[in-house]
């Protein structure tokens, strides 16, 4: 059975993680979260669940600063992936539990080791001392330090990179 937001903040506290969450209506989209800014100091992100265009190696999670702007090829090259496209949704359900609209690192508490790679945006995760994601659930967000999100991710098994993003050339 897949965590739940309450069984994944219980995993938390378990481990004495600070984290704090704040309850909010549904949001699909970055600008939709801005507006709930003054309640959730710290870091946002925009987190992207992508497959191998082959289905060669894993599912790639790339979690960036909320306004970066990236190309999927540069941000595979960037990464030594192969070309990359978005995962579906039945994807995101099987992997990280989660219906599109709440992509958030957190679900990699639902992945299989080796079955996700997380790659972070160092701008987003040393940048801020918090930063924000949805618990499992789009009516939710819980802010975490870096540090412990790294932690937590580590003590799951997984293999979080932090990296350099790269930035897509400017529209027009």
């Amino acid at each position: 059975m897949p965590d739940t937001p309450d069984t994944l903040l219980a995993r938390l506290v378990s481990l004495g993680i600070e984290a704090r969450t704040v309850r909010h209506p549904p949001v699909f989209t970055v600008e939709e979260s801005k507006a709930l800014r003054p309640d959730l100091p710290g870091g946002h992100s925009k987190n992207l669940f992508l497959q191998p265009a082959k289905g060669e190696g894993p599912f790639l999670l790339a979690v960036l600063e909320e306004d970066r702007r990236v190309s999927l090829n540069a941000l595979a090259r960037a990464v030594g992936a192969p070309r990359m496209g978005f995962g579906g949704a039945a994807d995101l359900l099987r992997h990280l539990g989660v219906e599109p609209g709440s992509v958030t690192p957190f679900g990699l508490v639902n992945a299989v080791p080796g079955t996700v790679r997380p790659v972070f945006d160092r701008g987003l995760m040393e940048g801020h001392p918090w930063v924000n994601f949805h618990p499992l659930t789009n009516t939710m967000t819980t802010a975490i330090r870096p540090a412990d999100l790294l932690r937590f991710l580590r003590l799951l098994g997984h293999a979080p990179e932090v990296v350099e993003m790269p930035a897509a050339p400017p529209a027009g």
